[in-house]
């Protein structure tokens, strides 16, 4: 009699265990990835012991969003350009990993100014922000056993993106006292045959520094002697202050290939819209591998936003100079207001930006002996004043403070006056000084 394979099923349940060589109980871990994957600003905040003044409202200058205070919007171009697009009903699918061809002309003719040479729709990716147009970039590049050289004090976005995948970070060294200019010599020290790519922030979070046309030639200059390529994080490019100039790394290169990060993030004040993209710029064809390896990156979720795509060719071409004109006079006017005030204050030191949204103001922390460091003094300023800064330790950059200039006038104003208050009532003189009677010579 043939059996049935039930049958068999059957006879065979009570036979010898299962030598399967599987789990044996649920003990879950998370990939080294994950694990190694550490906001550094998140770290140190959570780390603050943090309980506002009560009787005093909460002046948060730590949010790098320009929408959170309201006084900061969208122009009416941008709005109509999505609702134009939402009502087409021609966004709501799929499009190409690398993004909608419209969209990738529109952002090609929009970034003319980066390169002497026509940029090619082929040659741009649309990605989810900004963030994710700089993380391609380091993974197109870069891999497991290299090192990537990223500026200090710098986004901490760049760590996050490299560390967790097995890449070294080295930093780069910026000069305060030449308006966060890059440390060419120690800059070079740091290369070698294993580093695969220099990023570059201008305008720069969190310094608001723009780099002259001659520093960035300087810049070009060691990265030709070791053939190192560049990733120009430029999604500031249009945030510059009246008197100075943004040159695209991209426009001043003859031989070294550039992987252009911008979006429409900061200059048209719609974050949360996460809309960035990659220019590929690559005169003499050195990055073909890496920009097949770009592209293929795009495929990991499949393409940003479709509707937000669908509005970029109106976004780029109809929101007027004059939207743009309004918004880097406010923030102009902030930075002015705030140095002038910080400036006159005992023991800090603000660096005066030339662009960006941020302001870096310096701690002379042994003039402030309760506080053991930048993050202690910041924890005590929220807990005495309700006003929150950044710690310089979030940039690695310890003994600064980050400070935000996308908030109302009047909020700039009373942030400075409290730190003022709060730097006063702390402020200690150096007793040496007092013995030497050097006192009176101190400049305040």
């Amino acid at each position: 009699m043939v059996k049935t394979g039930l049958e068999n099923n059957i006879n065979n349940s009570s036979g010898p265990a299962n030598t399967n060589k599987g789990r044996t109980s649920w003990n879950l871990k998370t990939s080294t990835l994950a694990k190694n994957t550490i906001n550094r600003i998140r770290v140190i905040v959570e780390s603050l012991k943090i309980c506002p003044n009560p009787a005093k409202p909460m002046i948060p200058l730590t949010i790098g969003d320009p929408t959170t205070f309201g006084n900061l919007k969208a122009s009416d171009e941008t709005m109509k350009a999505v609702l134009n697009a939402i009502e087409s009903g021609k966004y709501n699918g799929y499009a190409h990993t690398q993004g909608h061809e419209s969209a990738r002309r529109a952002i090609a003719k929009y970034s003319a100014h980066q390169s002497s040479e026509e940029i090619k729709p082929e040659d741009i990716c649309i990605t989810s922000g900004c963030s994710s147009a700089l993380e391609y970039s380091i993974l197109a590049l870069a891999e497991k056993g290299q090192n990537i050289l990223i500026p200090r004090p710098g986004f901490c976005l760049y760590q996050t993106l490299t560390e967790g995948l097995g890449i070294e970070v080295r930093y780069y060294d910026l000069l305060p006292e030449k308006q966060w200019e890059v440390d060419l010599q120690q800059l070079e020290s740091l290369i070698d045959e294993k580093t695969a790519a220099l990023i570059i922030n201008n305008p720069s979070n969190p310094c608001g520094s723009v780099f002259s046309k001659q520093h960035l030639e300087d810049i070009l200059a060691i990265c030709e002697k070791y053939y190192l390529p560049i990733i120009a994080d430029e999604v500031y490019e249009h945030f510059v202050f009246p008197g100075s100039k943004h040159y695209a790394v991209s426009s001043l290169s003859k031989n070294v290939p550039v992987l252009s990060c911008g979006g429409l993030t900061k200059r048209f004040i719609v974050p949360g819209w996460r809309t960035g993209w990659v220019i590929i710029h690559d005169r003499e064809n050195r990055l073909a591998d890496v920009s097949r390896g770009l592209k293929n990156m795009c495929g990991r979720i499949l393409g940003s936003n479709t509707l937000v795509q669908g509005a970029i060719p109106d976004i780029l071409e109809k929101t007027p100079q004059s939207y743009f004109d309004s918004i880097i006079n406010i923030l102009s006017e902030n930075a002015d207001l705030a140095y002038g005030m910080l400036k006159k204050i005992r023991g800090l030191n603000p660096i005066m930006p030339n662009g960006a949204m941020y302001m870096m103001v310096g701690i002379n922390i042994e003039q402030f002996p309760e506080f053991k460091d930048d993050t202690h003094f910041v924890q005590e300023l929220v807990n005495q004043q309700s006003v929150f800064c950044l710690p310089g330790s979030c940039f690695e950059y310890p003994n600064f403070v980050r400070i935000v200039l996308t908030v109302p006038k009047a909020m700039i104003e009373e942030a400075c006056g409290r730190i003022a208050e709060f730097c006063e009532a702390h402020y200690k003189v150096d007793n040496t000084i007092i013995e030497n009677n050097l006192l009176e010579e101190i400049p305040y």
